[in-house]
């Protein structure tokens, strides 16, 4: 038997239901894990309120990112033991696979091994931040040093991954927050420069800071009414990648601005990477060089406890957490 969350119908944490289920012996591509931690992504929230990228498919479980022990392994899988400490990665649809629970089954595409200088409450943390940022900024954009990064809804788990692996390659972090109160810990989570931009002109400040040139790389999570203001702060020939939509109004931008600006604007998602099994190693092996050597580290804000996760997601919803929420289990 296994404790596991689901939900029935969309709607707020209040939906997240604790059920208790018989789990089956892990199938030819499975591995079955005892959690120990689980990280809690935007992503799962969405997927809570049926305003994800996928159609979900009721009743629902759902979780991406897990920490514990390997209990068993399917027929086929190698390359794991009953007992090894392992991490899952989002490589998965929430339709098919959910980490909320005490036991788990895991498609062992979505499998690493757990880094041993990490606990599993931040190891359960790092996963979807850092491949995020991975992929969008050294496969999509080709980062380079000295280039200069927009990052807005820079307290994230993801906006603070993604400074920290800007600074990891020598490029220039602008981190953007809409009051001043996560200023500070901004710059001592490493922002070259912080702009308020409920305070700031944006375009004026971005400007200012580049000599008139402009970022060559805009991270976006957000959209909205603010979309057309990031493309003006871009340098010419710039990329900006849209990885997420928190806004619920249109994007708006000035169509003369295209042809100003010439900007590549992608769409990205995690998927692009660790969808695929070849790119999927190239990060999760830059990833952890980086844990090894310090230039990327876990960024934990507030840990609850398994029966905590309604509590969980409350908070997560409030926005007000400054880096990973994490629930043990």
């Amino acid at each position: 038997m296994s404790r596991v969350i689901q939900f029935s119908t969309y709607g707020g944490p209040e939906v997240l239901e604790f059920k208790d289920v018989d789990l089956p012996s892990p199938g030819p591509g499975e591995v079955r894990i005892r959690v120990k931690a689980l990280g809690l992504n935007r992503a799962e929230s969405m997927w809570r309120t049926g305003e994800y990228i996928e159609e979900v498919k009721l009743p629902a479980r759902l979780g991406y990112e897990a920490a514990g022990f390997v209990d068993s392994i399917g027929p086929d899988v190698t390359g794991f033991a009953v007992g090894d400490a392992v991490n899952t990665i989002p490589a998965f649809s929430q339709n098919q696979y959910g980490m909320y629970g005490e036991l788990v089954l895991a498609p062992v595409s979505a499998v690493v091994k757990h880094p041993s200088n990490l606990s599993f409450e931040q190891a359960a943390s790092i996963w979807m931040m850092f491949i995020t940022v991975y992929g969008a900024f050294i496969e999509a954009a080709n980062l380079q040093a000295g280039d200069v990064v927009l990052i807005p809804a820079a307290s994230s788990s993801v906006g603070l991954a993604a400074i920290q692996l800007v600074n990891m390659v020598g490029a220039v972090p602008i981190a953007l927050t809409r009051t001043t109160a996560k200023r500070q810990q901004l710059l001592d989570a490493g922002a070259a420069s912080v702009i308020v931009t409920d305070e700031q002109d944006l375009v004026a400040e971005v400007m200012r800071m580049t000599d008139g040139v402009g970022a060559r790389v805009v991270f976006d999570p957000v959209g909205g009414p603010s979309f057309g203001k990031l493309v003006k702060a871009m340098k010419t020939g710039g990329i900006l990648l849209a990885y997420g939509a928190l806004s619920e109004e249109p994007a708006q931008f000035s169509y003369l601005d295209l042809l100003i600006k010439l900007p590549h604007i992608v769409g990205y998602t995690i998927w692009n990477t660790s969808g695929d099994p070849v790119r999927q190693k190239a990060a999760v092996e830059f990833i952890t060089a980086g844990l090894a050597s310090g230039a990327l580290k876990p960024m934990v804000d507030k840990t609850f406890t398994f029966d905590e996760m309604v509590d969980a997601h409350r908070y997560l919803e409030t926005n007000n957490q400054f880096g990973k929420i994490v629930v043990t289990v």
